[in-house]
């Protein structure tokens, strides 16, 4: 695997570096040695966070970590990647693709038990009512939810607001 580093208001130092590298090592037995993996260490306040992103084949594995010390956020990283992996791997390998190009044999080949398989407990239906944007945001707020979803009043499409971490909004837009 190559691994790529980089550092927002931290220093990478020959230690992160090594510990980065001797956890995200472990994940080897699962991908091809080509594979591009992109680290981002950041420090804010007392938050220590890692991003780890690794592009296979269309998809995108993907993983972010925060705590109060940076070699435990390293160590969680590994974990939930690893249980990604194993949880999705039917998903993330499609049999009529060259799934060799991104993985290695190894984990292809090997089962899996699906521990937590997705199962849809529950269908809502609701009225979707034209809104503008910021009326969404509210609805929601009053719902108490993370998202909504509604047809935006100036475009007539489909769209989710959503809350983002840090108290802001985000908005969910089909592309043309």
């Amino acid at each position: 695997m190559n691994i790529t580093m980089v550092g927002k208001n931290v220093d990478v130092t020959s230690g992160l570096r090594s510990a980065v590298e001797e956890k995200l090592g472990k994940l080897e037995r699962y991908f091809a040695p080509d594979t591009k993996v992109n680290v981002v260490l950041s420090v804010d306040k007392e938050r220590h966070k890692i991003e780890v992103t690794i592009p296979v084949k269309g998809k995108i594995i993907r993983s972010e970590q925060v705590s109060n010390d940076m070699y435990v956020s390293i160590d969680l990283v590994e974990e939930v990647i690893e249980r990604q992996l194993k949880k999705y791997k039917n998903k993330l390998i499609d049999k009529h693709q060259d799934a060799s190009a991104s993985f290695k044999r190894e984990f292809i080949e090997k089962e899996f038990t699906e521990e937590d398989e997705i199962k849809i407990e529950r269908v809502k239906r609701f009225d979707i009512k034209p809104m503008y944007p910021e009326d969404a945001c509210i609805q929601m707020e009053l719902l108490g939810h993370g998202f909504y979803v509604f047809v935006n009043a100036e475009t007539d499409e489909t769209n989710v607001v959503y809350k983002r971490k840090g108290g802001t909004y985000g908005i969910l837009e089909p592309e043309e």
